[in-house]
């Protein structure tokens, strides 16, 4: 059971199953990347995997570091929050891959660099400009970063009890651990299976939900939750353009994602890879919509700022009593969990590699 009020989620649900969900997500994700570090041994290892990352993996990867605390509980909070209006960030966040599959991909591939500023510096020779590319990275990454150790307390509280700042620390701490480690062949790993996690921990309990209200008027529930087809897009199209720009200028220029695309084996690889991740992307996409649904019909008191990222970890307890209803909590409490440790991984190897 939980209350929402004056922005803070209260959880009474057995401390046990956060437990054992956080858990298991850290032991899986300590045992691949540790397993991956006895294949890193050289620098190319460490930086670009020594560039033979193929497709699926790399697709896979930029997936399980690209799919964020934003992704995984903010899209259904945001549906909860704003209705159809927060159907452009999911569009935003994918029209950005079809950029970077038209302007940066394989150039960035081809040019053998490293990192970023190695890219931009070499590209237009200008020191100027690398040491530019150098701090964006620098305070992109942190900004990014903020919203991972932020989710991070909200479900190491909403699982366990616990106070917030553990959350954020136990993901610094094994973030730290395996990029010193192993890098970014160690990180490849970990961050492929991380998205095959994430997908499965939004999916199931998406699917779940829908088959026990499936008996009732789902159309009345989306009319509730959309009641105009394009939002606010009839009213204000200016409003909505320059928000889907954002967003796509947002995607296109993520140190995390771009570096990924140095360790593929040649530019077509590179094109071949952002190709499948707007599909994968596609695809995970559907179920924190479907989430947030169903939390404007069933969860409306956590539509406030504050608690309506906490959506996809309450909601499956309230529609599904029982055990079943605390598996599903578990595995989307180890999904989110898995979320922030991928994209803090890919961050912390961006920045590392231009600092």
């Amino acid at each position: 059971m939980t209350v929402a009020s004056a922005g803070v989620i209260a959880t009474v649900i057995d401390p046990a199953i956060g437990y054992t969900a956080i858990a298991l997500v850290t032991l899986a994700t300590a045992l691949i990347g540790f397993f991956a570090v006895r294949l890193s041994r050289t620098t190319s290892d460490f930086y670009v995997a020594s560039r033979t990352v193929r497709p699926w993996w790399n697709a896979s990867a930029i997936g399980g570091e690209y799919l964020s605390a934003a992704s995984v509980l903010g899209i259904a909070g945001l549906i909860l929050l704003e209705g159809a209006y927060g159907l452009w960030f999911p569009i935003g966040y994918a029209a950005g891959y079809l950029m970077l599959l038209l302007l940066v991909a394989a150039p960035l591939r081809r040019s053998g660099a490293y990192t970023l500023p190695d890219f931009t510096g070499a590209r237009l020779a200008s020191r100027r400009v690398r040491g530019l590319t150098t701090a964006l990275v620098i305070i992109i990454g942190w900004f990014y970063i903020v919203p991972q150790l932020q989710g991070a307390a909200l479900a190491m509280t909403i699982a366990t009890g616990l106070p917030p700042w553990t959350g954020a620390a136990a993901v610094a701490l094994i973030v730290g651990l395996i990029v010193a480690a192993g890098g970014m062949r160690s990180i490849t790993y970990v961050q492929a299976f991380q998205f095959w996690l994430k997908l499965t921990a939004v999916a199931v309990p998406a699917i779940a939900m829908l088959l026990v209200v499936s008996g009732r008027d789902l159309d009345a529930a989306a009319a509730e939750a959309f009641p105009a087809a394009l939002g606010p897009l009839a009213a204000d199209p200016l409003a909505v353009a320059s928000l889907v720009l954002a967003l796509l200028l947002g995607t296109l220029g993520l140190p995390h994602v771009l570096i990924r695309f140095t360790t593929n084996p040649d530019g077509a690889a590179a094109r071949r890879t952002t190709l499948i991740v707007i599909v994968l992307l596609a695809l995970f996409y559907v179920f924190p919509v479907i989430i947030g649904l169903l939390g404007r019909v069933h969860a409306a008191d956590l539509a406030q700022p504050g608690t309506a990222d906490g959506l996809a970890l309450v909601l499956p307890g309230r529609l599904i009593e029982g055990p079943v209803g605390d598996v599903l909590t578990a595995l989307v409490v180890a999904g989110a969990f898995g979320a922030f440790l991928s994209t803090s991984s890919g961050l912390v190897v961006a920045l590392a590699g231009v600092i």
